[in-house]
């Protein structure tokens, strides 16, 4: 690894890079080559899903997840760690937590058990490229008894992550060059104490790469800027740290001029679905720092003004679906509800996300917690 590029078992993955969510195994709406095609690198699943569905036999047989999704490149597989916060502690009776692991109850009588060992044995069996360690994960308005017990778990359970990885790589017998890359997650909610605590825990551990543990944003949906920063100083340099469930393009720009290289999220994928694209208001290779949010804004096919537009959804995208088909047409996919809608305006809204990757790789920025230069 350097401070650039990330060299995984599925190749090299230039840093910083923005991984689509393929929770369930797809990027909803398009298909590898789609992907490829908005410039996509990498993407990231979650163990939690998959087990369930299609589950660990069916992926199995069908050789793994890049065989099953026709993905060649990198992926990433999330541990079960967030359906411990956006399940569980957001609704006991969907679940319990104990030092030993998390029982998760979906529907009925079913019953899916989650410990440290299982999560990473899953995601090593899956053929991932990036495994993350199972963590206890909290809101930033969990109480501090919460957040005290989430760290000492989280801290637990990424020493037994290890354990399993080390077994299994060794089991394996693989190289620097084939074995799988681990990824331990810091938690601590809003206590700077905890996030050090935790933060020092595992480096002493030792990980591969490091995350962002626990949910980004405050009550309003602004960026936890402070604590985020603070996070990524807990961590040498020369470790790339990822700002889970971070996707917003201001709070990516934030998070990279802090030195983050990894990011994920479902909002660009979900957005576009829902009417709501991306678009850069002057040309991308012509910005200079990326400082407060008058360089992006958003187009909404479906808004009958763009009924008759023969002009695409953005002159400043390359993407296939701007080269080739206008917002007149998007307009009128969305009004008739045809799939081909959610196809075209996802790979927009994705290589809107990889072309402001390339950008903001291609130079040093440097943006105050503010978001001023």
């Amino acid at each position: 690894m350097t401070g650039k590029v990330l060299s995984l078992p599925h190749g090299e993955l230039p840093l910083p890079a923005f991984l689509p969510d393929g929770t369930q195994g797809v990027v909803r709406a398009v298909a590898a080559e789609d992907l490829e095609a908005a410039g996509v690198r990498a993407v990231q699943m979650n163990v939690y899903h998959l087990m369930q569905r299609p589950g660990t036999s069916t992926i199995q047989a069908l050789g793994g997840l890049h065989r099953m999704a026709g993905w060649a490149g990198p992926i990433f597989t999330d541990s079960g760690g967030f359906q411990v916060y956006s399940l569980i502690r957001q609704n006991p009776k969907l679940g319990s937590i104990t030092d030993r692991g998390a029982t998760f109850r979906v529907g009925g009588d079913r019953k899916y058990n989650l410990t440290p060992e299982k999560s990473i044995t899953l995601q090593f069996s899956y053929g991932a490229d990036m495994l993350i360690c199972f963590d206890d994960c909290t809101g930033p308005d969990d109480p501090p008894a919460a957040q005290a017990d989430s760290v000492r778990r989280t801290i637990r359970w990424a020493a037994e992550c290890k354990k399993t990885y080390l077994r299994l790589v060794e089991g394996k017998r693989l190289d620097e060059a084939t074995r799988p890359r681990l990824m331990g997650v810091i938690q601590g909610g809003l206590s700077r104490d905890l996030r050090r605590e935790c933060a020092e825990a595992l480096l002493a551990i030792g990980f591969d790469a490091y995350g962002y543990g626990g949910w980004p944003l405050d009550a309003e949906g602004n960026l936890l800027t402070e604590m985020v920063g603070y996070v990524r100083e807990l961590v040498p340099p020369e470790f790339p740290v990822h700002a889970l469930g971070v996707g917003h393009p201001a709070g990516v720009v934030a998070c990279t001029g802090m030195g983050y290289e990894l990011f994920d999220s479902t909002m660009p994928t979900r957005d576009a679905r829902h009417g709501r694209l991306t678009v850069f208001r002057r040309d991308p290779a012509m910005l200079p720092p990326f400082a407060g949010n008058d360089w992006f804004g958003y187009v909404y096919p479906g808004d009958d003004k763009h009924v008759k537009a023969s002009e695409p959804v953005s002159r400043y995208c390359d993407c296939p679906t701007c080269r080739r088909y206008s917002l007149g047409y998007l307009h009128h996919l969305f009004k008739i509800g045809d799939t081909l809608y959610f196809r075209l305006v996802t790979v927009h809204n994705l290589r809107f996300m990889t072309m402001l990757m390339e950008r903001l790789g291609s130079y040093s920025i440097a943006i105050n917690p503010d978001g001023t230069d």
